[in-house]
């Protein structure tokens, strides 16, 4: 009992170790990671090898699917390439299992010792997250050298000899074991390390160990597909058409056991080493026969999972994928298009208040009041999906980000109560006594409300890209825009003093109206001032003119 026990520490020892070094990798590479795969997915191949690189160093094809469905899913990729990343990634989890089933136990003193100086020392830094790397590293090897001894120790056994001899070769339940154990360790590559040096020892046949290879690899397609569950229809096509080459593969693949153990078995010498051989010819077979076939079960795959029509500015959360939360860099990325659909809803309020002015559509009014609601409910959910990632995961830029969202966020839920405060006085005031503006004032109140379109559009694009251009000419817009409002505040005055009737029926709205447009004006321009402060470009009570020069940096 004691060496079972044993050997199941050691198992659990080496899903943690894999757990580790895929989420420290993600956590100190993630934002580089993603880059690497935007920029690299020219063609199929291309896609293909940057897939194989990058699962190489995560250890983790399951990872690499959750950063590429999440590129489909902000249309940055189209579903073909993104299905060519993932035959490379399986491609790169093969041939980290060939590379850990060589003796390298020697390296664990070394790999945990430094991991964790480094970690202890500094924790909250790059450098101690390497340590977690380097931890996790130093766990897996001694892991496969613990479940190497103690599957020493009970094959010699003689009950267990006896219990070995009694098994039998059941192809569809060892892919079935295979699958759920990936599914149930989060990582086909520790089950594909463990069967390799399960057969090494003589626990399990070699035709067995084989069986639950193939269904390791689907265990990890599967648990893709599962992980995204939840998120968007864009986010789990990857992850299905993935699946799909995986079931194909193994289709293909099982018969040919046989064949692989008589013919070429025989040549690879250990047993391990020809267990995680196979899992390398498995996926690069998978990946030769359908590199071409991408567009094929890409089409198959919008068949299955169709894309649904999407309104104007849809109101439930369209970004916030809760399986992107393990990637703390790519949950950022999430947040901040959210926001982005946040302000979509903004502008379509605001787009519409003017109709409402112009037509006295009441009917309109009622729709842009409830889209406050729906401006309420998004930033709620976005403040909710950032309170779930780690901030200790995020790098001193990652950190700057996540303020940045929830500060956008919550400038634009309050411009969305000012426009329903707006809309009600409207009705209140110009709708429901049939009062109307003057034609020169009508004109004012159109030109500060183009004005305002134009600033939230900009504010979006700095929001976006973090240009320090054009978050300088965010705030000189706030300067004109202050100074058109008190210039036409006094010529609304003026139309007083000449008792023109329609200026004095609407007056006390008139003034209303574009004092809140100057406060809404006012939360659109705030956005530019965090990217103004990181450039040092602004003074402590200030803008800083001198130093807004063309030489600052985008």
């Amino acid at each position: 009992m004691k060496h079972l026990l044993n050997l199941l520490a050691a198992i659990a020892l080496l899903v943690w170790g894999t757990h580790l070094v895929r989420t420290g990798i993600l956590r100190v590479f993630g934002a580089n990671l993603r880059q690497v795969l935007s920029r690299s997915i020219g063609n199929r191949f291309t896609a293909a090898l940057s897939g194989i690189g990058v699962t190489a160093l995560v250890q983790s094809s399951t990872a690499t699917a959750l950063i590429v469905s999440s590129f489909v899913g902000k249309g940055l990729i189209a579903l073909p390439l993104a299905l060519a990343v993932m035959l490379g990634a399986d491609i790169g989890t093969s041939l980290m299992a060939v590379l850990f089933s060589f003796d390298l136990s020697w390296l664990s003193p070394l790999f945990i010792f430094t991991g964790v100086v480094l970690f202890i020392s500094r924790q909250a830094t790059n450098v101690g997250r390497v340590g977690r790397i380097l931890i996790g590293l130093g766990l897996m090897l001694l892991a496969l050298r613990l479940v190497t001894d103690s599957t020493g120790v009970l094959t010699a056994n003689p009950a267990v000899k006896a219990l070995l001899g009694t098994l039998s070769s059941d192809l569809l339940l060892e892919i079935t074991v295979g699958a759920v154990l990936a599914v149930v360790s989060y990582s086909s590559l520790s089950i594909v390390l463990l069967t390799a040096t399960l057969a090494s020892s003589g626990v399990i046949p070699p035709d067995v160990a084989l069986g639950l290879v193939l269904g390791a690899n689907l265990g990890s397609g599967l648990l893709a597909v599962l992980t995204t569950a939840r998120s968007a229809i864009e986010v789990r096509q990857v992850p299905l058409g993935n699946l799909i080459f995986k079931l194909l593969g193994v289709l293909i693949a099982a018969p040919f056991i046989g064949l692989w153990l008589r013919h070429v078995s025989p040549y690879l010498g250990a047993t391990a080493t020809m267990v995680v051989l196979f899992h390398l010819a498995f996926n690069l077979a998978v990946g030769l026969a359908f590199i071409g076939a991408t567009r094929w079960v890409a089409r198959w795959v919008e068949k299955l999972l169709p894309l649904p029509v999407k309104g104007k500015a849809g109101g439930r959360p369209q970004h916030l994928d809760p399986s992107a939360l393990a990637t703390p860099s790519l949950a950022i990325s999430c947040a901040a298009r959210e926001a982005l659909h946040q302000a979509d809803v903004v502008e379509s309020m605001l787009i519409g208040m003017l109709e409402v002015i112009r037509k006295n559509d009441l009917r309109l009014a009622e729709d842009l009041r409830k889209l406050d609601d729906t401006v309420d409910e998004l930033y709620s959910a976005i403040k909710y999906y950032l309170t779930k990632i780690s901030r200790e995961a995020l790098g001193e830029e990652e950190s700057r980000r996540w303020t940045d969202i929830i500060s956008f966020t919550i400038n634009m839920e309050q411009i969305g109560d000012i426009v329903e405060r707006v809309l009600i006085d409207i009705e209140d005031k110009k709708i429901k006594p049939g009062r109307s503006f003057s034609d020169a004032g009508m004109a004012e109140i159109c030109e500060l409300h183009q004005r305002l379109i134009d600033n939230l559009r900009l504010s979006m694009s700095v929001f976006l890209n973090g240009s320090v251009r054009d978050a300088q000419k965010l705030l000189e817009e706030k300067a004109r825009f202050r100074d058109l409002e008190r210039a036409y505040a006094t010529t609304h005055l003026g139309r007083l003093s000449d008792n023109t009737m329609q200026s004095i029926e609407t007056s006390s709205l008139h003034i209303d109206l574009i004092s809140d447009l100057k406060r809404i004006n006012s939360h659109i321009c705030s956005i530019a001032y965090p990217i103004l402060d990181s450039a040092g470009a602004l003074a402590p009570n200030r803008l800083r003119q001198s130093v807004l020069t063309d030489d600052l940096p985008r």
